[in-house]
């Protein structure tokens, strides 16, 4: 079985979760919990890295579409960086560029939160 880690910090004032592994059914809880935790925390600026994550499953989308709303009503926003092109695929098959910013990289991401509040 594959296994799923998922670390927060950070930087540059924003909230960093960064993914490893593989985003599935059985692990999609994992990822829940930490976007509700910094939900509860009022952190709502986060970046999410996706440098380290080989696989997402249905189910880890699915975490992404029903947060965001909770997200964007506090006034922040997710944003998705470091996929490999097998992760993107996944994320562009169903639409998700329009929905969410996906940076190249966390600098970028970080940019664009600056800007955004700038």
């Amino acid at each position: 079985m594959k296994t799923f880690n998922i670390s927060h910090r950070t930087k540059s004032g924003l909230e960093v979760l960064d993914l490893q592994g593989e985003l599935d059914a059985h692990t999609a809880s994992q990822l829940e919990d930490a976007l509700k935790n910094l939900i509860h925390n009022n952190k709502s600026n986060i970046i999410v890295n996706f440098q380290e994550l080989d696989y997402i499953a249905s189910a880890g989308l699915g975490v992404f579409m029903a947060y965001i709303e909770d997200v964007r009503s506090n006034g922040g926003d997710i944003k998705l960086t470091n996929m490999n092109d097998k992760v993107y695929n996944v994320f562009d098959l169903l639409g998700f560029p329009t929905l969410y910013d996906i940076m190249q990289d966390e600098m970028q991401a970080i940019e664009k939160f600056l800007e955004e509040e700038g």
